[in-house]
């Protein structure tokens, strides 16, 4: 699915990416760009060598399963990639709802800190009054009720998640115009990258736990429990809700394989074929995982994931008028167009369904402040001026 950006990963992280700001820390000054290896033009460095250890541990015991799951993925994938290709847009399913009333207009002038800086795309702006009024517009609130109580449950009676009632998150905004080429975000997937393998990240709950012992059809990708003691890279950054389940990225990429022949040796159908990959256990082990790099989103690709082939499965949301909301899984993979072929500009609120958990109340507190001083939220970049609250309003100080 094709569209949004992420919350911003701290550029500041340490290596070990399960690092978080303090609870009154602000993050230094940036852009989107400081999430996306792509966008910022860095090089990615290849993963120290205890992710090697992690990847060997998380298998450890359970090779045979890994590979007789992963060859079961691969069939699960061909079928998949093949009805997606073929419905394309149709295979995303659409609600109708009374439109959000906002004039999007009044946003412009406000502006102040774009990306790029040169082509202004992504708007460093989380305080207009636009945006307070579609999170707190009542059809906005039902919407994502609704989605929370209808996808959504919990394993554990035990579990601390209310989901019925969403919390408020400001994130920023996009006016995309038409041509433009500079925010061209590939394939990608929030809510961090290596924690997804990391002990100490997603696996404080256990959430693929399923997936690493080769019993990736039974995860339960709409189970809230084991993602509430999940650490990401940022404290207190709320979960993602789903609007349609996506191939999970933990499972889609082959950290745990490589091919015995390279692409360039085969035909498509014999390189993608389980039998030209091969279980790299023991010393064969590498530290790659695909795509993930410590405090950045974890970005996909043809040539790092060849079997969901992306260049086929990525399909665009139906059209889209103002006022619609478009979501998706927490773990769902999505991308932006390379080029905005519309004739209009191509704006975007973003707005995710946050339940209702210790953590993320904690976060509502610190936003809450966030908002009288006039500043971004604590999970995004600081700077002087950044979503400033006028006297005589909300919006961009001068």
């Amino acid at each position: 699915m094709r569209d949004s950006p992420p919350p911003d990963i701290p550029d500041s992280a340490q290596d070990d990416a399960n690092s978080c700001p303090s609870a009154t820390g602000r993050e230094k000054e940036g852009d989107i760009s400081s999430v996306f290896v792509s966008l910022s033009g860095a090089k990615r460095e290849p993963l120290p060598t205890r992710f090697r250890d992690l990847k060997t541990s998380l298998v450890a015991g359970k090779e045979d399963k890994v590979i007789a799951g992963w060859n079961r993925l691969l069939n699960a994938l061909a079928e998949e990639n093949e009805i997606i290709s073929t419905w394309k847009s149709a295979i995303v399913p659409s609600v109708e709802f009374k439109n959000l009333e906002f004039e999007i207009e009044k946003l412009k002038p406000e502006i102040k800190k774009p990306f790029p800086p040169n082509d202004p795309q992504v708007y460093e702006l989380y305080w207009s009054e636009p945006q307070l009024k579609a999170r707190s517009h009542p059809n906005l609130l039902a919407t994502q009720r609704t989605l929370m109580q209808s996808l959504w449950h919990s394993s554990s009676p035990d579990a601390q998640v209310s989901l019925s009632q969403p919390l408020t998150y400001a994130d920023r905004l996009r006016i995309r115009q038409p041509g433009d080429a500079t925010f061209a975000l590939g394939p990608h997937i929030d809510g961090g990258s290596v924690e997804r393998w990391e002990h100490a990240g997603y696996g404080l709950g256990g959430v693929y736990d399923r997936i690493f012992a080769g019993e990736w059809e039974a995860y339960d990708p709409w189970d809230a429990a084991p993602r509430i003691d999940a650490l990401r890279p940022t404290a207190g950054h709320p979960p993602r809700q789903p609007g349609r389940e996506a191939v999970d990225g933990i499972s889609a990429p082959p950290p745990f394989f490589r091919p015995l022949r390279p692409a360039e040796d085969l035909a498509p159908e014999a390189f993608l074929a389980a039998e030209n990959w091969a279980f790299t256990g023991g010393e064969a082990m590498t530290s790659e995982l695909q795509g993930a790099t410590p405090s950045h989103a974890q970005e996909l690709n043809d040539a790092l994931h060849p079997h969901l082939q992306l260049s086929r499965t990525m399909v665009h949301v139906p059209e889209v008028r103002p006022g619609d909301f478009v979501v998706w899984h927490c773990d769902g993979i999505h991308a932006v167009d390379k080029v905005h072929a519309g004739k209009s500009d191509s704006s975007v609120l973003y707005i995710p369904v946050c339940p209702t958990t210790e953590i993320n109340a904690k976060y509502l507190v610190r936003q809450r402040q966030a908002f009288i001083d006039g500043t971004p939220g604590p999970d995004f970049p600081g700077g002087k001026g950044w979503g400033r609250k006028r006297r005589d309003g909300i919006g961009e100080a001068g």
